[in-house]
């Protein structure tokens, strides 16, 4: 009876610690509302017409939601020009990784604020932290150029966007539920700034003013509360030369290094493709000559193979903290460049064609498309356009 008796205290204990009640204190009006972008999305009329405490309750409701507590409420108020977060039913501690997102935001607004004295800030950029993501139950970090402006004036959703959602479709080819996906995707942008889908380009001067934010970050991010190290993957040029640039190892697509954002810790990195980089290999207006769709589809499966195999990392590093990287990857790419290279073939022609499931099989039981899939390791087919600094 007493050893029962004791079970159940510290089951009480545990099941209060889980629940415990966190209050945070997120600063003033102006701060708050220069990290949140506030108003996000109103250009006389507010497409959603949110205060303040409305937007700073949206994003830390999806920051709770998929940390996976599923009951947690949060309520924003302001007091004498301060604003106070109030969130139930997450573990004791669950302030600290915000507070640190939002000190980190600050880097980012100064950063910014140069940017613009500089006379280097375009009319059309918003500053948009990673705002909504998880916080606490992360499984992998994403470092990326930066985030498109829809997914703030439009959807108030960082993981809302074109690139996103098809990372999180591979991420489930690669057996993540659905649900899961977003602990897969905490984003880093180098570039913390909510721009047009094509404004890459403009943007490639800009990476030095953001410097302490960034590197402040990915020291945050690389690792879990509990000390778990989690691997990243750089995708898109940009950012795989920014990982050069700012840590010293050169990472090509499906290449991998280790970068130390902080001492005694080795964070493993992947490089890949970016997730939007298929739409122009894929393009046969890419291409010249006759065979231009031929070129187009050769090229379409080689970087459907490489962002499959990523993804295959991604998940597999991130649901087993501390796997060997290497051998993981080499895994990775045998099963979807060669063992599953039929799979791999179907998944572009629906996906990216948008063929039907039976269309995609027959297509790749064609001849020309067999022998395609025989040179998944190939060199991609020499584009006549440059590449988007996606």
């Amino acid at each position: 009876m007493f050893k029962l008796a004791g079970l159940t205290l510290v089951a009480l204990t545990l099941s209060a610690a889980a629940h415990a009640d966190v209050d945070v204190k997120l600063g003033s009006t102006e701060r708050v509302t220069r990290l949140f972008a506030y108003p996000n999305n109103c250009s006389v009329i507010c497409f959603r017409n949110w205060t303040l405490e409305q937007t700073v309750a949206h994003y830390l409701s999806q920051s709770v939601q998929r940390d996976g507590y599923a009951d947690a409420k949060v309520l924003v108020k302001t007091d004498n020009d301060q604003l106070y977060a109030e969130i139930t039913g997450v573990p004791d501690g669950y302030d600290k990784p915000l507070s640190a997102l939002l000190d980190a935001g600050d880097l980012a607004y100064a950063g910014a604020s140069k940017l613009n004295a500089d006379g280097k800030w375009a009319y059309s950029w918003y500053l948009f932290l990673p705002l909504g993501m998880a916080l606490e139950n992360r499984k992998s970090v994403k470092l990326l150029h930066f985030p498109p402006d829809y997914s703030l004036t439009q959807a108030q959703d960082y993981l809302r966007s074109n690139t996103t959602d098809r990372w999180a479709t591979l991420l489930t080819d690669n057996g993540i539920p659905p649900g899961q996906t977003p602990a897969y995707q905490t984003i880093i942008d180098i570039a913390p700034i909510a721009a047009p889908s094509n404004a890459g380009g403009d943007l490639e001067d800009v990476y030095d003013y953001f410097k302490d934010y960034q590197t402040t970050l990915v020291k945050q991010f690389s690792k879990t509360a509990s000390g778990t190290t989690l691997p990243m993957v750089a995708f898109g040029a940009p950012v795989r030369n920014w990982i050069k640039e700012q840590y010293g190892p050169t990472v090509g697509v499906l290449g991998l290094a280790s970068i130390s954002p902080s001492e005694g810790v080795n964070v493993p990195v992947l490089g890949s493709n970016h997730p939007s980089y298929i739409w122009y290999a894929a393009d046969p207006k890419s291409y010249t000559g006759d065979d231009a769709q031929a070129k187009a589809d050769a090229a379409g499966l080689k970087v459907m193979g490489q962002d499959l195999s990523a993804a295959c990392w991604q998940a597999g590093m991130g649901s087993k903290p501390g796997s060997d990287a290497q051998a993981t990857l080499n895994s990775c790419t045998q099963t979807w460049q060669v063992t599953q290279k039929v799979k791999t073939c179907e998944l572009f022609y629906t996906s990216i064609r948008n063929l039907s499931a039976e269309q995609a099989a027959a297509k790749c039981a064609t001849p020309p498309v067999k022998t395609q899939l025989q040179q998944l390791k190939a060199p991609l087919p020499a584009a006549a356009v440059p590449a988007p600094a996606l």
